[in-house]
């Protein structure tokens, strides 16, 4: 009697997240992403455990301050690519709602699922919440970078809410842990199997820690850590002086890294089960992290060294994120930008280079609480590398809620600011305008900047709506 009233349960909350998913799109409130997890599991407080219980092979979440959305993209792309359906929050709806969500869409009215396995990627202080009921055989953390401390608060705290949730795995359940980051790498010391994923390539040194560097001390004693090789951030090579902590041995590695400016990079990948001269069509270092360790991840789940290379080469990038989208004879580059690490990045490879460097450039700084309310960071960002730059460009478009503070904060870096225009739909329509056939404007938006700009592009008949990706 118990069971049959469970999944009476169960099958009214799939039906009522069916009815506000189709709402929410009919009424243009979005793309049904969140709403049928919130629905559903006020019906069913249990629906994500019961659906992720019925998986057969399991479920794998992602996490991690930058790459997420990306990450979780290229796993699913391999994961096709080798034939093995799965199902995931693609939209990047990444709170336990949008896990739910996702989860219920994937099932028949009765609760069924369709997909073999579930791949997530989690916003990190989620991580517990989502661990407890969703029975994860691998969770991966990509690293970790200052970002909203409005709302995430400093980063060991992050680090140690990202830990509690080790417990909640299955006995045979492991972490898969970025070796370069020292905070990352240190949270395996809590973890029951915990496996290792890096870059070595000397070549990719900066030579110094940026300013923008967060975890520079020994996570284990406090002292500065000694750093071989700096990549970006904080993220690197690194031993301790004064106790026993270090990067330690990768089970996955990227090396021999060669960029093809803002088209494509070339690594070779080494893993348990071979190595592998790869080519993404995605450019800059942050993306052969986030490469690797899709590569890691989509192998731990058991896909094959021949299929991880087909399904990573013929990827083409995230919805917003790396997203090039045509606008008649112009082309629109979204670059998402959300802290300061990210930001220096996308700098460092689109704007500053003098072969590959964005000539026409439209920044959109939103301040909701999707975006972080503290834009403060935005002054830890290295725009005097561009003023250093030597590359042509025009005057930078400026938009979004707090136009004004990243106009300044370009003032104060020496650099020409062109059109400040708050609205971001008429922003993007009027950069496109003043971008001449045959070139490319690079878009670099906050979140929900990106999600308004991106709606834009989507009305003007140019890309579709988010939630139809793939």
């Amino acid at each position: 009697m118990a069971n049959a009233l469970q999944n009476v349960r169960l099958f009214v909350a799939i039906l009522a997240a069916r009815s506000a998913q189709l709402a929410s799109r009919a009424l243009r409130a979005g793309g049904g992403s969140t709403m049928p997890g919130v629905v559903s599991r006020r019906v069913d407080p249990t629906v994500l455990t019961k659906l992720s219980k019925r998986l057969p092979g399991g479920a794998a979440a992602i996490t991690g301050t930058n790459g997420k959305t990306t990450t979780a993209r290229m796993v699913s792309h391999i994961l096709r690519t080798a034939n093995v359906k799965a199902v995931n929050n693609s939209t990047g709806a990444n709170l336990v709602t949008g896990v739910t969500a996702a989860l219920v869409a994937d099932s028949t009215i009765s609760g069924n699922p369709r997909s073999e396995v579930a791949l997530f990627e989690v916003d990190e202080a989620s991580v517990p919440k989502v661990a407890a009921e969703a029975e994860l055989k691998l969770l991966a953390v990509l690293n970790l970078f200052r970002d909203q401390l409005d709302r995430y608060g400093e980063l060991a705290y992050l680090g140690k809410v990202i830990a509690s949730s080790f417990g909640d795995l299955p006995s045979d359940g492991s972490v898969l842990l970025n070796a370069d980051d020292p905070l990352v790498a240190s949270l395996g010391r809590e973890a029951r199997k915990a496996v290792y994923f890096g870059v070595e390539d000397s070549s990719l040194d900066m030579g110094r820690l940026q300013h923008v560097a967060d975890s520079k001390s020994c996570p284990v004693c406090g002292v500065d850590l000694k750093y071989g090789a700096v990549y970006m951030g904080h993220v690197g090579t690194y031993d301790c002086p004064n106790c026993d902590f270090t990067g330690p041995d990768t089970a996955y590695r990227a090396t021999s890294v060669r960029f093809d400016g803002a088209k494509a990079t070339s690594f070779a990948l080494s893993a348990p089960d071979g190595e592998m001269e790869m080519k993404i069509q995605l450019p800059g270092l942050y993306n052969v992290y986030n490469a690797l360790a899709a590569a890691a991840v989509a192998s731990e789940m058991g896909v094959a060294l021949e299929d991880i290379k087909r399904g990573l080469e013929g990827f083409g990038g995230a919805f917003g994120r790396v997203e090039r989208i045509q606008a008649g004879e112009k082309e629109a580059f979204l670059l998402l930008i959300k802290n300061p690490v990210g930001f220096n990045e996308i700098l460092r490879t689109f704007v500053a280079g003098e072969t590959s460097g964005a000539k026409h450039v439209l920044i959109a700084i939103n301040d909701n609480d999707a975006d972080g309310r503290d834009v403060s960071w935005l002054w830890d960002v290295d725009f005097e590398m561009l003023a250093e730059s030597e590359a042509p460009r025009e005057p930078f478009t400026v938009s979004g809620i707090r136009a004004g503070d990243m106009a300044v904060r370009l003032k104060y870096a020496d650099l020409p600011v062109g059109d400040v225009v708050p609205d971001r739909g008429k922003a993007i329509k009027a950069a496109l305008e003043a971008t001449p056939p045959g070139e490319t404007l690079y878009v670099l938006p906050t979140y929900t900047a990106m999600l308004e700009i991106r709606r834009t592009l989507s009305d003007l008949g140019h890309t579709h709506p988010f939630w139809e990706d793939e």
